[in-house]
């Protein structure tokens, strides 16, 4: 079983480093602190003067030359140069040492052959202490850089939370913990415990925090995870006594790292095989965290009291969480260039590099949520477009208060409208892609499909099965995404900065099939008419364009005949539309009682219902609009009725001109002789008869071109027409 180092300490398990006895020539009973100085408690006076940031050491040159290189050519040079005013005190400046006062002290305490007590919270400032003063196996055996190596590989490494403390104590060790690969050590190890299988984990509670901030609601200790590595035969750590640790029980102690700590891990947990929806949960918690600008209660129209500061999750540890300071929408520059922008640019950016590619490894709204900082904070274009890619994929998820991202920058509107239309592309993209894979696995080569026709047999109806299958969730994900759209669409309509253009663009963005009902664009519609009254005739009809007046219910329909802010064309094909949608039903109606349907209770209620359905249509209409709809239907009448006399004319004209056409032409079963008698007879009575077809044809020709020509005078009418060549043809036919 291993243990953190606070558990091993209870039972004196803690290394405690000393000298070896050699270098006791200095006697010495301790080191004693006096404001910003060190001195040691001894009766040989001080020849080092050990200078590191502000504070200054007084100490000896033997016990330090003898286990630090670095210190016996640092005095080599000082005494050598004439910086000194004491002839027999050396000067050091180590201003750049890793660790600082603190790990100097316990180096030099080390060097004195006192006892040092090695912890997770200066272990790695001592390590990289003694690897900057050159403490290795060459001057002594057991010397500094030997022991504290010794202590992370067999302690440190072994404990998760020993891990988690030196980790995070490595912040300010860069780059000498990165050199000494103590920050890839403490990852993996992080990274391998955290893929151990949860029921090898039991939970200890102790009262020390050693760095680590306390759990939320767990009181005064924290809890702490040991592996069970043998098994054991202790009934404490059986795992049938104590329930399994949930699968996120190690996200809490990551998200105390900095951010690129915190990749080191996540990507080590990546090569490790974890599920990448836990390691999305992850990068989700510890964004929580740091970003406090990311909780749905901060963005949605800017501004807004309350202030993240006030919330408890805005303070995270001792280290510092990022407080938000982007005060709204459409922050200035400055904002985007100061030190927390940019530190919670670097925040932005990482998180978005480490998320995993799978499509439901974290949420949309969270996605939503981090595209919507990243705008504000000015992240990198590449990192902006994968993202909006990523949202794009699971569009269907997003929720309609994390779509409304403010406009940044020299934009008109107040919601970045482009944006959202560019997240529409990508989800259509999507969509055909998936359409593809999902119908690729069905084809095959010609060998393997003429070697094993019995078993593609067998498979085609599995191939079409999940072909009609992933169709139909398209469908239903393109229906979600519109119905998400239109509300959008409502929302960004109230935006008098918004353009006719934009706004018709982004509701055709969408095929006709993904909307089976459009009264969410109606109502978009509407709002924008009423957001923007200027508009003209021609605009209102163009706008009213998006929308199909047959996909609309009979709610709307009732209040689309009441809406004085549409065209009349528009309201007029909508009043048209129920009534055909009203005659199929009664067509309906009345076939069902043809066929004997009337018995069922179903058939009566229909009935019954239908014409009351169409008086509140009627009802329900404005006065102004039932009235041009009925001087509109009379017009109606009156040209089908002129259109039947028309009809009835043409017809008897057309009998007439028969009729003249038989008493000219003379059957062919008559000889010359009788053509010429036939002639004699038609010139003998030829007056009258000719005068009678001449004054009914005339009479004719002038009723139809008077009723058939129009407002230039020309007739219209197929009858004229036919009248002026039969008048051709009796001229020709007599001359």
């Amino acid at each position: 079983m291993w243990e953190s180092e606070s558990d091993a300490s209870e039972r004196g398990l803690v290394p405690v480093l000393g000298g070896s006895g050699r270098h006791d020539a200095v006697k010495t009973d301790g080191f004693v602190r006096r404001d910003q100085s060190w001195y040691v408690n001894s009766d040989i006076p001080s020849d080092l003067l050990v200078k590191v940031g502000d504070v200054s050491f007084n100490l000896h040159k033997y016990p330090m030359i003898s286990r630090s290189g670095k210190m016996g050519r640092v005095i080599y040079e000082s005494a050598s140069s004439a910086a000194s005013l004491d002839p027999d005190t050396s000067v050091a400046d180590l201003d750049d040492l890793p660790g600082g006062a603190d790990s100097f002290e316990l180096a030099a305490r080390f060097c004195y052959g006192m006892a040092v007590d090695l912890t997770a919270s200066n272990i790695s400032g001592l390590r990289c202490a003694a690897e900057y003063l050159e403490m290795t196996e060459d001057l002594e055996e057991g010397n500094l850089i030997f022991k504290t190596e010794a202590f992370l590989s067999y302690v440190v490494l072994s404990s998760w939370r020993d891990s988690i403390v030196v980790l995070k104590s490595c912040e300010g060790l860069s780059p000498w913990a990165e050199n000494l690969q103590i920050v890839r050590r403490c990852s993996e190890s992080i990274a391998w415990k955290a893929c151990a299988n949860p029921r090898g984990v039991r939970w200890a509670y102790t009262g020390a925090n050693s760095g680590r901030p306390p759990r939320s609601g767990g009181g005064g200790g924290t809890a702490s995870p040991r592996w069970n590595v043998g098994g054991g035969d202790s009934k404490e750590s059986s795992p049938s006594r104590q329930a399994v640790p949930p699968p996120d029980w190690w996200f809490e102690d990551v998200a105390v790292l900095r951010i690129d700590h915190f990749v080191r891990v996540v990507t080590a947990i990546k090569v490790k095989g974890m599920r990448f929806d836990l390691i999305g949960a992850s990068i989700t918690h510890y964004a929580s965290k740091w970003l406090p600008g990311l909780t749905k209660d901060v963005g949605h129209g800017g501004g807004g009291g309350g202030g993240v500061a006030d919330e408890p999750w805005a303070q995270v540890s001792a280290g510092g969480g990022l407080h938000m300071i982007i005060a709204g929408a459409g922050g200035k520059d400055d904002a985007a260039t100061s030190a927390p922008a940019r530190e919670q640019r670097m925040v932005v950016e990482s998180l978005i590099s480490i998320i995993p590619p799978q499509r439901d490894s974290v949420s949309c709204g969270f996605l939503l949520r981090l595209l919507r900082l990243a705008i504000m904070l000015k992240v990198a274009p590449a990192l902006v477009t994968e993202l909006e890619k990523r949202v794009g994929m699971q569009l269907e998820q997003a929720a309609l208060p994390d779509l409304p991202i403010p406009s940044v920058g020299r934009s008109e509107t107040a919601y970045d409208v482009d944006l959202v239309q560019r997240l529409v592309e990508h989800f259509l993209v999507q969509e055909q892609t998936d359409q593809v894979s999902s119908s690729s696995p069905g084809r095959g080569g010609e060998a393997e499909y003429y070697s094993s026709s019995a078993a593609s047999a067998r498979m085609a109806p599995a191939v079409v099965a999940s072909a009609s299958a992933s169709a139909s969730s398209g469908l239903n994900a393109k229906a979600r995404v519109a119905r998400l759209l239109d509300s959008y669409l409502s929302e960004v309509s109230r935006d008098r900065n918004l353009s006719l253009t934009k706004f018709q663009v982004l509701a055709e963005s969408l095929p006709e099939s993904a909307r089976a009902c459009d009264d969410g664009l109606y109502r978009a519609v509407d709002s924008y008419l009423k957001a923007h009254p200027s508009l003209t005739e021609h605009e209102r009809k163009r706008l009213c364009r998006v929308m199909d007046c047959q996909k609309l219910s009979f709610d709307a329909c009732m209040h689309a005949a009441q809406n004085e802010r549409l065209p009349l064309r528009v309201v007029v094909q909508v009043l048209f539309s129920e009534q055909v949608k009203i005659s199929n039903a009664l067509a309906g109606s009345s076939a069902l009682k043809a066929g004997g349907g009337t018995d069922g209770p179903f058939a009566s209620s229909s009935s019954a219902a239908v014409p009351t359905t169409r008086r509140q249509l009627l009802d329900a209409t404005p006065q102004s609009f039932q009235e041009g709809w009925a001087a509109a239907k009379k017009d109606i009448n009156t040209l089908k009725f002129e259109l039947e006399i028309m009809k009835a004319k043409y017809l008897e004209l057309q009998h007439d001109m028969d009729a003249l056409q038989k008493q000219v032409e003379p059957s062919p079963a008559a000889g010359p002789g009788a053509k010429m008698g036939g002639g004699k007879a038609q010139q003998q009575q030829g007056p009258s008869a000719w005068s009678n077809g001449w004054k009914k044809l005339g009479r004719l020709t002038k009723m139809t071109g008077a009723e058939g020509a129009g407002p230039g005078g020309h007739v219209g009418t197929p009858g004229g027409e036919a009248a002026r060549k039969a008048q051709r043809r009796w001229r020709n036919s007599i001359s």
